[in-house]
């Protein structure tokens, strides 16, 4: 699979959501829906009802990254919503074993997000039962923030981890994704990105994506 970009509807507008969405249509490889529950995080946003109504209103594929308390529970609804990928965090999982074959058997891709703090390395094992991936590169909870540069060396150990062995599993950053960290990322071995603000807070979207998708091009093209 090629560089993907998955912008994050937590920056877009929320009054007129189905139109943010439909601006990034065709540049968009997937639309990342933060789900949080105030729990997990210190953050409210949205839940199952709002992303069963955006399946409803647009053609790019959802992924929903859960950053909840009990996804255990609720993570399977998700998919069989019909988000196409649903990233549930290790922290909070109390099976994830069983969790991943759940929602993969629901149909959507499983995707296991790891806080910044949260090493890879003791989880190496579980790389067959998911399809992605998620490194957090901010605290979760809130948009906006800055990139976390010392993530950066954890991404080429995830990168590695996942060479080593026989699995097709997506690498995904999220958090401070910008021109100059996503080169950072794409150059680590990340190959897909969430960007909340530099996107929906441009006055053009669907450019900033292709932009985006640029700066991570070239910088695999350069290598290390």
């Amino acid at each position: 699979m090629g560089l993907q970009i998955s912008p994050s509807i937590l920056s877009a507008d929320f009054a007129h959501l189905a139109a943010e969405c439909q601006a990034v249509s065709g540049h968009a490889d997937w639309l990342h829906v933060d789900v949080m529950d105030n729990h997990f995080v210190p953050n409210l946003t949205l839940g199952l009802p709002v992303v069963e109504s955006l399946l409803a209103a647009v053609d790019t594929p959802v992924d929903c990254h859960l950053m909840i308390a009990d996804p255990d529970r609720w993570a399977p609804a998700y998919a069989e919503a019909g988000a196409g990928s649903v990233t549930f965090h290790i922290e909070a999982a109390h099976a994830p074993i069983r969790l991943a074959r759940e929602v993969r058997r629901l149909g959507a891709r499983a995707g296991m997000g790891l806080k910044p703090a949260t090493p890879v390395e003791p989880y190496a094992d579980m790389l067959c039962e998911i399809d992605m991936l998620l490194l957090m590169t901010v605290e979760p909870g809130f948009g906006g923030q800055s990139f976390l540069d010392f993530v950066v060396p954890k991404i080429r150990r995830a990168r590695e981890l996942i060479a080593g062995r026989d699995v097709d599993v997506w690498l995904q950053v999220d958090g401070g994704v910008d021109l100059r960290t996503i080169s950072l990322c794409a150059e680590a071995g990340a190959n897909v990105f969430v960007a909340g603000s530099s996107v929906y807070g441009t006055g053009d979207p669907a450019d900033a994506i292709d932009k985006l998708r640029a700066a991570a091009t070239a910088a695999v093209g350069a290598g290390p």
